[in-house]
């Protein structure tokens, strides 16, 4: 049997919320804003209603993800926090003396009660709803772009980790009592992971001894990414990896292991469209889906802001086609005439590359003008190099490297005239004036990982990566509705 956000909360101590928590305190305004019913009404079917033991009731359980992804905190501290923060515990519709949940059920509400749910949308199109209703979106311009998330697993070896976990801990340490050095163990450095892992709960024992220190949030926190490594994280790292997590590339010399989240904000700085998508894709692609999902939630999208990587054939006929202004300058690469094996091969535009299906980047490039290649011979042809002994290794080399072959290229012709029209239009000042706008995005993508915890995945596969973002973006977003309504 599910209960309902709406059950009144029978408590002689309920009238202390009213005396303790300010009228302008975020979680107080967070609920008087929202009704948060509609995730009781998406997930009821996830539910059996007439057998087994009464479940927490879901509406709490969202709101405890909420609460993680507001103030980035890992399951164990949100639910510590929960026990003693009375703005949390007013926020989760709890009585004061009412106890809390086990950490390892919010773990469970993620992976089960949430599979099969659109939440991403769902959640956006909720806080966009709110928005319109409130008067907060007038504007009908989205601006696009896409951040990268590193996958939580493989992008550092397992000793890698402990250090990065045992290294952050002892500083924090530090900070309350310097004396501790002299009482932690001696560090290991002989490049072992069994002996990383012994060191690890040598230092996890110590620091749990010292009652006094371990009630400090800063070391407590530490302490508890510390546990969840050596107790929950490493017997999965040594035997699995993230299967979905694909390398991407933000410059010719830096790449990522993990995803992308693919972007559409409003003016107002409220995102009204994502998508998910692993780290290899070319962002351009997601333009039509991010326009579409944005008026399905409500925008009237009259103009697209975004940077050279929304600038290629496809999406300016699709902007004229619907009517919309692109205000996307000119990549001659992206946007080039026609070229062979397009879904082998994708343009990576932050480092001005071709990217192949296995994703190896192109080493260099070189431009030549056959003339017999080109209709006007106002053209040339940009070749793409790629290295030869990852192309003998490849398992997609078959129908794409010649055996033997002593250089392996991928070649594209450009053909300067094929869009004259939005040559032009990129050189007026209204153009320039507008293309301005996207440093929102920017500042936005930038409060997504530093604040909210978007840097990492929290968990493994694609599906945990929409999960992460659906959560975090609407707590995003409705930190933005607040400020813009006061």
């Amino acid at each position: 049997m599910l209960k309902g956000q709406s059950n009144l909360i029978l408590s002689p101590y309920y009238e202390i919320y009213d005396l303790i928590i300010p009228k302008d305190n975020v979680l107080r305004n967070i609920n008087e804003l929202i009704d948060f019913s509609f995730i009781y009404e998406e997930l009821t079917t996830k539910y059996c209603h007439d057998n087994g033991r009464g479940a927490i009731d879901p509406i709490r359980m969202f709101k405890y993800l909420f609460l993680k992804k507001m103030f980035d905190l890992s399951d164990v501290d949100v639910v510590e926090r929960s026990k003693y923060d009375m703005s949390f515990k007013f926020f989760l519709g709890m009585a004061p003396e009412e106890g809390v949940i086990n950490p390892s059920s919010l773990t469970k509400f993620r992976k089960i009660r949430l599979q099969d749910i659109n939440l991403l949308d769902l959640l956006i199109n909720k806080t966009v709803e709110i928005a319109i209703e409130k008067e907060i979106i007038k504007s009908t311009t989205i601006i696009v772009d896409s951040t990268h998330t590193s996958a939580r697993y493989n992008q550092k070896s397992l000793r890698e980790q402990l250090l990065d976990y045992t290294r952050k801990l002892r500083k924090s340490v530090y900070e309350v009592d310097e004396n501790m050095k002299a009482q932690f163990p001696s560090k290991v450095n002989n490049g072992i992971l069994e002996d990383e892992i012994e060191y690890s709960q040598k230092l996890i024992d110590v620091i749990e001894k010292n009652e006094v220190l371990v009630h400090y949030p800063k070391v407590k926190e530490k302490l508890n990414l510390l546990k969840e490594a050596v107790n929950d994280d490493l017997e999965y790292l040594a035997l699995s990896h993230d299967t979905d997590a694909k390398t991407g590339h933000k410059t010719a010399d830096t790449s990522f292991f993990g995803y992308k989240t693919h972007l559409a904000l409003s003016e107002e700085r409220l995102i009204t469209a994502a998508t998910v998508t692993t780290g290899e894709k070319h962002d351009g692609k997601e333009l039509k889906q991010l326009v579409e999902k944005s008026k399905a939630a409500g925008i009237d999208v009259v103009e697209i802001i975004g940077d050279a990587a929304y600038s290629e054939k496809e999406n300016l006929e699709y902007a004229k086609k619907e009517n919309l202004q692109l205000i996307s300058k000119l990549s001659k690469t992206v946007t080039h005439g026609n070229r062979i094996n397009k879904n082998k091969f994708e343009f990576n535009k932050d480092a001005g590359m071709y990217v192949c299906q296995a994703g190896h980047m192109s080493i260099r490039k070189g431009s030549s003008r056959p003339n017999k290649h080109l209709e006007d011979g106002n053209g040339y042809v940009e070749s793409y190099y790629f290295d030869v002994e990852k192309c003998k290794r490849c398992p997609f080399r078959e129908g794409c490297y010649k055996e033997g072959a002593k250089t392996k290229t991928y070649s594209v012709s450009i053909k300067s005239h094929t869009h004259q029209d939005h040559i032009n239009f990129q050189e007026s000042d209204y153009f320039k004036e507008r293309a301005k706008e996207r440093y929102k995005i920017e500042a936005k993508n930038s409060e997504l990982k530093h604040r909210h915890g978007f840097e990492t995945a929290s968990s493994s596969g694609l599906f945990g990566m929409e999960m992460q973002a659906a959560i975090t973006i609407f707590a995003v977003n409705i930190k933005r509705i607040l400020r813009l309504m006061n």
